[in-house]
C-alpha cells in the first residue's frame, strides 16, 4: 500500500510539516516518489511514525528517539542500551518534577500574599513579584541547568 503525505498525516494525526521534518532529521526513511514526484509512504512509514509519536508523547527528545530507532533497527542486539536510555530519561523527568514542585510552592506562597479584594496598587501578589526574586532565580537556575544537560 502506498499513500501520499496528506493521507499519512490524516492516518497518523501528525502534521504534514512534522512528517517532512522527521524525514529531514532522518527519523523517517525517505519515501519512494511517484511519477509526479509525490512522496509515497508505506506501512513501515506509518508504523515508524506511530513509534515516534508515542515516544514524543513520553516527552522523549529527538536524540533519544533517534537512538531508540537505531537500536530497534537491529532487533537481535541486547536491550541493555534501551534500558539505560529509558533510565536516563526517567531521571531527567524526576529532576523536572522536582523543579515543578518547587515552582508550585513558589506560586502558592505568592498566592498567599493576597487574601481579598483591594486596589491593584496594594495587591500582595504584584508586590510579591517585585520582592521575591530569590525564589524565582533558584527555580530558573535549576531549569537552566537541566536544559544544559540535554
Amino acid at each position: 500500500m502506498e499513500i501520499r503525505i496528506g493521507d499519512l498525516a490524516k492516518r497518523s494525526g501528525c502534521e504534514v510539516v512534522t512528517i517532512r521534518y522527521y524525514e529531514k532529521e532522518g527519523l523517517l526513511p525517505k519515501p519512494a516518489r511517484s511519477g509526479g514526484n509525490f512522496r509515497l509512504y508505506g506501512d513501515a512509514h506509518i508504523e515508524r511514525l506511530q513509534f515516534i509519536r508515542h515516544c514524543r508523547s513520553l516527552d522523549m527528545t529527538l536524540s533519544e528517539i533517534r537512538a531508540l530507532l537505531g537500536l530497534r533497527d537491529y532487533p537481535t542486539q541486547d536491550c541493555g542500551e534501551v534500558n539505560v536510555l529509558l533510565d536516563n530519561h526517567i531521571q531527567q523527568v524526576e529532576v523536572r518534577v522536582e523543579a515543578l514542585l518547587q515552582l508550585r510552592q513558589n506560586l502558592l506562597a505568592l498566592r498567599g500574599q493576597c487574601s481579598g479584594a483591594r486596589p491593584v496598587q496594594a495587591c500582595g501578589i504584584l508586590l510579591g513579584l517585585v520582592n521575591c526574586s530569590c525564589n524565582l532565580e533558584s527555580a530558573a537556575n535549576s531549569q537552566t541547568s537541566e536544559q544544559a544537560k540535554t
